[in-house]
């Protein structure tokens, strides 16, 4: 074998070895079947498990109803509608992106429970000991919570359909006597229907991912069970085995996310030229502005204006050597994973650009799907497999005459780390992969034909074009791991609390003061991405 096959064949190995490594944890949840739990199980099944279905299809069902009536309205507003204040709601619509479900969450019960200021002042107001007032803590609750964070996901996608499709074919509607409600569904919304599903489907798995949102509202689903039953009753097995379900779940979606994609036809237009946006007169434009307008400030304003009223209260108390402890533990997690992340993503964008046969395609593709994959399941994967690694060790060094105290591999950073690998790496694969699109071909030629290996070809060329792109990734996968709660709930190892980890904590005590100033820390991070999102939304439209 050559020199510059067998580089080739490490890049190959490399990728292959990095699909093993996201398959390995969900094999391992499976697993947990083969071991004996009956009387956990039964338990399970006789008390929570038709309550954890209904509860998880109820959530399910309104958040995706919800996400594609707010996103799908506001892209149409904003795209294709003329009212006043359309230029800024064209991007301060996607800021909810920054906050973190759990945060609105907890803002919510504080403003809107019981003995929340907005009842007590109702009641004060109208003078009565009691009146009836929408249960926050409810279905109900959860649902709009979970739709004012994740509407933007259809919205951004929607709105860059709308805007693509071109005045033509809206005026042919028209002008074969479509008025333009006409137009809108029958024309533009199955035109866009690839798009909304694929940002639907985000916003679905981002749902059955969640787990602080449900958790602060004692709303279970999945998410909850697995963690009670890992920490409540001191069963990992069983909690694969509700993983297991939940990864059921989410294979099934993706399925049917691909099928609807794979079977839509419609062929968006490409006209460059200036979009004639509908003028709203009368009622309807300032119906418009305050439609906007009132998703804008329950989704960001209002709770950004009560976390930092919160915070105020006890930043002299709060702003302490603990707080710059759990900032110090966030970013080192989130800066070791990002790094690591992004250096796998590029093997993986720059092996499927070298070679791309069907073994390598492949492992890209499952390399790619731990998105899809609840932090939850992936904590109880990979627990699993660490602690199983760890008595092998144990086993290993036993048979020699050693003995090691403690764990190795489980419950360790590296562990922790190794979960937001696995679960952000898609999200760095796709403005890597984007950015090896761009790349002229004729430059990576020139540099073979001068003799260039594929890693200096690498190094040399690609590298220096991708910057753009490699900052981008590792830029979303550092907010999202700062944001990321159930994996870090479940492995973090002793000591290492975070920002997220400290909000699950005080809001399960209910000190909404006390979660403030890490929840604000979090939001101001997570602006910076969306930042980045707004501006190269503008100059691609």
């Amino acid at each position: 074998m050559t020199v510059a096959a067998l580089k080739i064949s490490l890049w190959k190995t490399t990728t292959i070895m990095l699909a093993l490594i996201v398959v390995l944890p969900l094999l391992v949840v499976f697993s947990g079947w083969m071991s004996a739990s009956n009387d956990i199980w039964q338990h399970l099944a006789s008390t929570v498990l038709a309550d954890l279905l209904r509860n998880t299809a109820i959530l399910l069902l309104g958040v995706g109803v919800g996400v594609t009536v707010l996103g799908v309205g506001l892209a149409w507003l904003t795209s294709m509608c003329e009212f006043p204040g359309r230029k800024m709601f064209d991007w301060a619509l996607m800021l909810p992106l920054a906050v973190p479900a759990y945060v609105i969450a907890f803002v919510a019960l504080g403003l809107l429970d019981f003995t929340g200021p907005v009842q007590t002042t109702l009641r004060d107001v109208l003078g009565a000991s009691s009146l009836w007032f929408p249960p926050i803590r409810s279905a109900g609750g959860v649902i709009a919570v979970m739709v004012l964070v994740l509407y933007p996901y259809v919205y951004m996608l929607a709105r860059a359909s709308f805007m693509t499709q071109g005045n033509g074919t809206m005026e042919a509607a028209r002008s074969l006597g479509l008025n333009a409600w006409g137009a809108f569904f029958r024309i533009s919304v199955p035109t866009a229907r690839p798009a909304i599903v694929a940002g639907l489907s985000l916003a679905l798995m981002e749902t059955l991912a969640d787990f602080g949102t449900v958790a602060i509202f004692n709303y279970d689903t999945f998410t909850t069970a697995i963690y009670k039953t890992w920490f409540g009753l001191f069963n990992l097995q069983a909690a694969s085995q509700l993983a297991s379900f939940l990864l059921i779940v989410v294979v099934i979606a993706l399925s049917a996310e691909r099928q609807l994609r794979g079977r839509a036809q419609y062929h968006e237009a490409t006209c460059s030229s200036r979009i004639y946006r509908y003028q709203l007169i009368g009622w309807h434009r300032w119906a418009a502005t305050l439609s906007a307008s009132l998703i804008l400030i329950l989704a960001f304003i209002v709770p950004l204006i009560q976390l930092a009223v919160w915070a105020w209260e006890v930043v002299s108390e709060d702003l302490n050597s603990r707080y710059f402890s759990l900032l110090y533990h966030t970013l080192m997690l989130g800066s070791m994973a990002a790094l690591l992340t992004v250096m796998g993503a590029v093997v993986l964008a720059f092996t499927k650009r070298q070679q791309g046969d069907v073994v390598v395609k492949s492992a890209v593709n499952i390399a790619t799907l731990g998105y899809a994959l609840p932090g939850s399941v992936l904590a109880v994967g990979i627990m699993l497999a660490f602690t199983s690694m760890d008595n092998i060790l144990k086993t290993l060094l036993t048979v020699v005459g050693l003995e090691i105290s403690g764990q190795v591999f489980a419950g360790t950073v590296f562990a922790l780390v190794v979960a937001y690998v696995i679960r952000f790496l898609a999200l760095a694969y796709g403005p890597i992969d984007s950015g090896l699109d761009r790349i002229r071909a004729s430059l990576v030629d020139a540099a073979r034909s001068l003799g260039a290996s594929p890693f200096a070809t690498l190094w040399r060329v690609y590298l220096p074009l991708l910057r753009p792109g490699l900052f981008t990734a590792g830029l979303l996968v550092l907010v999202d791991v700062m944001k990321e709660m159930p994996a870090t709930m479940l492995l973090r190892p002793f000591g290492w609390d975070t920002l997220a980890v400290r909000i699950y904590e005080m809001t399960s005590e209910g000190e909404w003061e006390r979660a403030a100033l890490p929840a604000i820390t979090l939001i101001l991070v997570g602006l910076v991405p969306v930042i980045v999102l707004v501006k190269r939304s503008a100059r691609r439209l």
